[in-house]
C-alpha cells in the first residue's frame, strides 16, 4: 500500500520502522482491501484500528490478538506489531496519535466492539482519509474519539491467544495448532516435549495463563470466524469442521468466548444457517 504519503501516512526510515514527518498531530489513513507488510515493526505514534469488515490478527509480543469485524484494537507507542489475515477483503481505518496526555488506559494493548455512536462518528471522519495537511475540524474531532476511547472500551470481546516462550513447548503448540479439530491426547503431546504430563501442563499454564483444553478451544473459535467469514458454510457445517459435536456445543463456547452468538456472513452468500 504505497504512494506519495509512504504507508498509513507514516515513511518506513529502515525496515520495521516508521517516522513521520508531517506537523499534523493525528492522522487518519481508510483503505478497502487494504494489505501490509508481514514483518514485525514499530513507531512512535499510538495506533487505533477498525475493523470494518473481515478480520486482523495481530502479533503483538507473545500474544496473537483477534480483531474481528467491526472491533478495534489500541496499540500503544513503541510497541512492536505485525498483522495477518487470510480473510478474503479487509476494509480497514488506521487512526495515529503522535501527542496525547497519556492515561492508564492508553498503557496497554486493548480490544473491544466498537458501539454503534462510535462506529458513526467514523464513517464521518473518513472525508478526512489520507488529508495530509492540518485541518482544524479533523483534529478537534479525532481528539474527541481518542478522549472518548476509554469509556467506549468494553474487552470482555476480546480473544487473546497467549503463546508460550518456553521452547519446549513450540512442538505442543504446532501440534495442536495442526490438529485442533481432534481430541488432545495429553501423553503424546508431553512425548513431544520430553516432559511429563504434569510438567507439561504446569509449565503451559504458568507460561499462558491458561490449560492446553483452554489454548485448543481458543483455536477452534479463532478458525471458526474465518469460516464464518467467508459465508461459504452453514453453523453447523462450521461446528463439525472445527472439532465440535454439535451446534449448541460450538453457539455456546463461541458465546462465552465472544460475548455474542455465531452469526455467517450473509453479504457474502446467502444461506439457511440453522
Amino acid at each position: 500500500m504505497q504512494n506519495d504519503m509512504g504507508k498509513c501516512g507514516l515513511t518506513e526510515a529502515e525496515q520495521g520502522w516508521y517516522t513521520d514527518r508531517s506537523e499534523k498531530k493525528s492522522f487518519l489513513w481508510y483503505e478497502r482491501n487494504y494489505q501490509h507488510d508481514n514483518y514485525e515493526h514499530y513507531h512512535s505514534h499510538y495506533q487505533l484500528t477498525y475493523v470494518e469488515e473481515g478480520y486482523q490478527y495481530f502479533h503483538i509480543e507473545n500474544s496473537i490478538y483477534l480483531v474481528p469485524q467491526n472491533s478495534l484494537i489500541w496499540i500503544p507507542s513503541g510497541i512492536k506489531h505485525r498483522i495477518s489475515s487470510d480473510a478474503k477483503t479487509v476494509n480497514l481505518m488506521v487512526l495515529f496519535f503522535s501527542e496525547l496526555q497519556v492515561e492508564e488506559f492508553h498503557r496497554e494493548v486493548r480490544v473491544f466492539s466498537c458501539p454503534a455512536v462510535l462506529r458513526e462518528m467514523l464513517i464521518y471522519a473518513k472525508k478526512w482519509n489520507k488529508l495530509d495537511t492540518i485541518d482544524k475540524e479533523e483534529s478537534s474531532f479525532l481528539a474527541t474519539i481518542i478522549n472518548s476511547l476509554p469509556s467506549f472500551c468494553n474487552e470482555n470481546t476480546s480473544l487473546q491467544i497467549p503463546v508460550p516462550t518456553d521452547k519446549r513447548l513450540a512442538k505442543v503448540c504446532n501440534q495442536i495448532n495442526v490438529n485442533y479439530v481432534s481430541s488432545i491426547d495429553l501423553i503424546e503431546l508431553a512425548s513431544l516435549a520430553s516432559l511429563s504430563v504434569r510438567q507439561m501442563q504446569r509449565i503451559f499454564k504458568q507460561e499462558t495463563g491458561i490449560t492446553i483444553l483452554k489454548y485448543q478451544q481458543l483455536l477452534r473459535i479463532v478458525k471458526s470466524v474465518e469460516l464464518l467469514d467467508s459465508g461459504q458454510f452453514t453453523q453447523t457445517e462450521i461446528a463439525t469442521m472445527v472439532g465440535y459435536k454439535s451446534l449448541h456445543a460450538f453457539s455456546s463456547s463461541f458465546k462465552l468466548l465472544m460475548k455474542k452468538r455465531p452469526a455467517v456472513n450473509k453479504h457474502k452468500v446467502n444461506l439457511d444457517v440453522v
